[in-house]
Order: C-alpha cells, then sequence, then structure tokens
C-alpha cells in the first residue's frame, strides 16, 4: 500500500504498530498483540480498528511476501488515516491498516550477549506514548544510533528521573541475590507480551520477581542481564565495558521457560487466504 501524503501515520506519527511473530504462519500471542494495540488506541484517542482487517492484512502480508512458511516477523501499522489541518484531526478520523512482513531468523544459541551502552537520550515516563507503540519511535532510533557510534549493539534507556527502563526494542530484567528484576511500568515502559511471559515463567520456577524503580548502578552490580521482546524472545546481555557475566544456570532455564510458555501460550491465530478473502 501507497500511503498519500496527507497520511498522518506519516506526516506525524500519529497512530500505533505491533510486530508479532509468525511461525509457519501462526501468529504468535496474536490476541494479546491486539489487545495491547486496542488500549493504544484508547490512550491516543484512536478509533480502534476492525480486528478482521487487521488479521486479514497480515495473512495479505505473509502471503505476498512469500513468508507463510518458516519463521517471519509482521508488523501492523494503524494510522490515524488523513484529513485535519495541521495536529488536529478530522472530527471523525478514517484509521488507515498497513502490515508488512519480513524474514526474522532466531538469535543462534551460542549469540555472544548484547552489549549494552547506556543512552543519553531519556525516555520520557509522563508521557502516555512511552507505555504504547507509538509511530514516533525517533528516541529510540536515535538511541540505538548512539549505542552503535559508541561500540555496542544497543542502548538502555534511563527516565527523566534517571531510572533504567529499556532497551530500545526490549524489555529489560537483571538478576541479583536468586531475584529477578525488572523496571516497573511507570518508569516510562512498554507492557511487553515477551515481559509478561518471563515474568509468568519466573512465577513458575519459583523466582521471587520484584517491578522495581532501580538506579542504574544495581543493573551494573547484576549477576545477569537480559532483554526480551516477541522476535528474539530472551537474549543475555552486558553493559559495555563490564566483564562478560559468567553463565547464570537460573537465567537460563528462565530464558528457556518463557519461550516455551510465550510460544505455547495465549491465543494465536493461523493467518490463511480465508483472512485475506474477508477483507474484500
Amino acid at each position: 500500500m501507497n500511503l498519500p501524503a496527507d497520511d498522518r501515520g506519516f506526516a506525524l506519527g500519529d497512530g500505533l504498530f505491533e510486530t508479532v511473530l509468525a511461525l509457519d504462519g501462526r501468529l504468535i500471542r496474536w490476541g494479546e498483540h491486539m489487545a495491547r494495540l486496542r488500549r493504544g488506541c484508547a490512550a491516543l484517542d484512536l478509533p480502534a480498528p476492525d480486528l478482521a482487517v487487521v488479521l486479514a492484512a497480515a495473512a495479505e502480508a505473509l502471503a505476498q511476501a512469500g513468508l507463510t512458511r518458516g519463521r517471519a516477523a509482521v508488523r501492523v501499522s494503524v494510522t490515524a488515516g488523513s484529513g485535519g489541518r495541521g495536529l488536529d484531526r478530522p472530527m471523525e478520523p478514517a484509521p488507515r491498516v498497513v502490515a508488512t512482513a519480513s524474514p526474522s531468523p532466531a538469535p543462534p544459541a551460542d549469540a555472544p550477549p548484547v552489549r549494552l551502552a547506556v543512552a543519553t537520550i531519556r525516555r520520557n515516563e509522563t508521557s502516555p506514548a512511552a507505555r504504547c507503540k507509538t509511530l514516533a519511535y525517533l528516541d529510540n532510533l536515535l538511541a540505538r544510533r548512539q549505542a552503535r557510534a559508541a561500540g555496542a549493539d544497543d542502548a538502555v534507556m534511563l527516565n527523566l528521573a534517571g531510572a533504567p527502563a529499556c532497551a530500545t526494542a526490549a524489555n529489560l530484567f537483571w538478576m541479583r541475590e536468586g531475584r529477578l528484576f525488572t523496571p516497573a511500568l511507570a518508569c516510562g515502559v512498554l507492557d511487553g507480551i515477551m515481559r509478561h511471559a518471563v515474568l509468568d515463567a519466573a512465577a513458575g520456577l519459583g523466582i521471587e520477581t520484584v517491578e522495581a524503580v532501580a538506579d542504574l548502578s544495581e543493573l551494573a552490580q547484576a549477576e545477569a542481564v537480559f532483554l526480551s521482546n516477541s522476535l528474539i524472545g530472551v537474549r543475555a546481555a552486558v553493559l559495555a565495558g563490564a566483564p562478560a557475566a559468567p553463565r547464570h544456570d537460573m537465567a537460563e532455564r528462565l530464558a528457556g521457560a518463557a519461550w516455551t510458555l510465550y510460544e505455547g501460550g495465549g491465543q494465536s491465530v493461523q493467518a490463511t487466504a480465508d483472512d485475506r478473502r474477508g477483507r474484500r
């Protein structure tokens, strides 16, 4: 789909997106992704799209990309549509749904930890957009570029109060003294789908979890650090300049349990030709 120049998502970043893992055409945790999309629409006062239309768009994207087999990333974007003057939306916005699909190979089992640099670009925890997957991702993009320029792979983003919030496209976790820590949602954190799977897996393993407002020094003193999102699952990380942490048995068990729970739990759907026909 070619977006018109007056599309508010293109012109102003007025909209939301979800990135969903597809395995052989099965959209993993589709129900949770769509529930978060609807919550985001409510937060931005944007009419929620017809979820049948969204599913049809995802199915069509997979088919057109030839990715109905194997592992793929499906990005569904919902824009506020066209119209309005300047910043003001039209009285009755007509959201536009766009979906794309691309290959998403799994990280190798022996992949080294992600090296994290602390970005100077802050996460604004006072903004509703900090807890939504909005189309305006420029801060995250710039933080990632800053980290890469410093020789790291990704960035830790602090919030305005200086507390660790997240990586540029992943939730952040660390372990210390047998407990699992992750920044509280109030820190300006996206309510990640895989984040939930990690917390649920920790509960199943009897690991105490703390959703924390922490200091960066706590992260530096952690026994294990890792990231999570719907595409990478759980991936070990280390702060740039810090010595590589030894293998952490509990963190590895947690990573495996979280992935099993993520892939097998929640509402997943098969994207099929029937869905594409339903769109027309």
